[in-house]
């Protein structure tokens, strides 16, 4: 009986660390908290006046997720008002972080292992200057804990407000690169094989996308579509959730390609005959009234790319929508552009997390500019 007892014993301790990693000798436990979800550690200060205009002329503004916008007046409703933000092009309020607050008072061993944490250290005594630190497995794994050491309160604010989207952008970052790392351990190989033979890069395409489409597509008349667009089209259809991946490729013809009026129209002219809903006519389309498509320009290896955000609806009679983002470059060697997009269609449901995790995807990508 004895010797059950003490295997036991051990099979138990074996299973405890197994979730646990190990950082410079130390064992870390599995970090507390769900994806984009992020620990404020600051103390609760009102804003002085000089704070107060500050605030004003850098135009910030906290919601609460209602239809009105709360008023500034602590330092957190000030972090609040940026890692908290509503994500743009949207179909329904959505923060980039859901936030919790607590005090440096309160900020115990039982808090240390959330996943990701904002901390601001305030103290006249130790500090000189501003140090803003970033940190990876700190108290447990995975984990990011972006610590800002202050001597005051007002050069806190000063550095948040100059630097806050910076923060903000590195926490994404962080979920991103532990999302990626998730997908590495599973993809589908052949999807893969495709993009490297049809667009001559690589993404980490997980294995529970099946594979719709791959093929080049015919010029028409209804939509206005040119010839030679290469498209491939793969799906994961889980219930009321579904993620879509659409990689299309066009021959490289017009200086103007990489503006956001030229990306929305060939957006519209590539996927509207290719996808439909039920309703016969009902044709793929892009919003462009409520929430237009915004742009901005990235490097993805070492590849300059325009990234589009926006909102995606059927139209001709279908009622379907959801949030989308792509990723367009060009490929020098072949004279051609590709374009990369996910979108989302998960109604009556959130959709941040699983479009944050669709997004990854194109953030995998790897260029192989070879001549096809």
């Amino acid at each position: 009986m004895k010797r059950i007892t003490i295997i036991s014993f051990c099979v138990l301790l074996l299973v405890l660390f197994a979730g646990c990693g190990n950082q410079g000798g130390r064992t870390l436990t599995s970090a507390t908290g769900s994806i984009y979800e992020c620990l404020v550690v600051i103390p609760n200060a009102p804003l002085t006046a000089e704070q107060l205009e500050q605030v004003r002329q850098a135009q910030l503004q906290t919601n609460d997720g209602s239809s009105y916008v709360e008023d500034i007046t602590t330092l957190y409703d000030a972090v609040r008002a940026i890692l908290g933000a509503d994500m743009p092009c949207m179909p329904q309020k959505e923060a980039y972080f859901k936030l919790m607050q607590v005090t440096p008072a309160l900020f115990d061993n039982m808090l240390k292992p959330t996943r990701n944490i904002l901390w601001v250290d305030i103290d006249s005594e130790r500090y000189t200057q501003v140090k803003p630190k970033a940190q990876r497995e700190v108290w447990s794994t995975p984990q990011a804990v972006y610590r800002v050491q202050a001597p005051s309160a007002d050069e806190f604010l000063t550095f948040w407000l100059e630097h806050g989207v910076e923060v903000r952008n590195w926490f994404v970052n962080q979920e991103m690169t532990r999302q990626l790392r998730f997908y590495r351990a599973a993809t589908d190989k052949d999807i893969r094989a495709r993009l490297n033979r049809s667009f001559a890069c690589d993404m980490l395409v997980p294995n529970d996308y099946m594979l719709l489409m791959d093929t080049v597509l015919e010029a028409t008349t209804t939509f206005g579509l040119t010839a030679n667009t290469h498209v491939l089209w793969a799906c994961n259809n889980k219930g009321s959730l579904r993620r879509d991946l659409v990689v299309y490729s066009y021959p490289y013809t017009d200086s103007e390609t990489f503006t956001l009026s030229y990306l929305n129209a060939k957006r519209d002219e590539v996927l509207a005959p290719l996808i439909s809903a039920g309703v016969e006519g009902s044709h793929m389309g892009t919003e462009y009234k409520v929430f237009p498509p915004e742009l901005r320009v990235l490097t993805i290896d070492s590849t300059y790319t325009a990234e589009v955000r926006g909102l995606w609806k059927m139209k001709g009679g279908e009622a379907m929508g959801g949030p989308y983002v792509s990723h367009t470059w060009l490929d020098p060697v072949n004279a051609r552009v590709v374009t990369a997009e996910v979108f989302v269609f998960a109604p009556g449901q959130k959709k941040r997390n699983p479009l944050r995790q669709a997004e990854a995807i194109l953030y995998s990508r790897e260029q192989y500019f070879e001549k096809k």
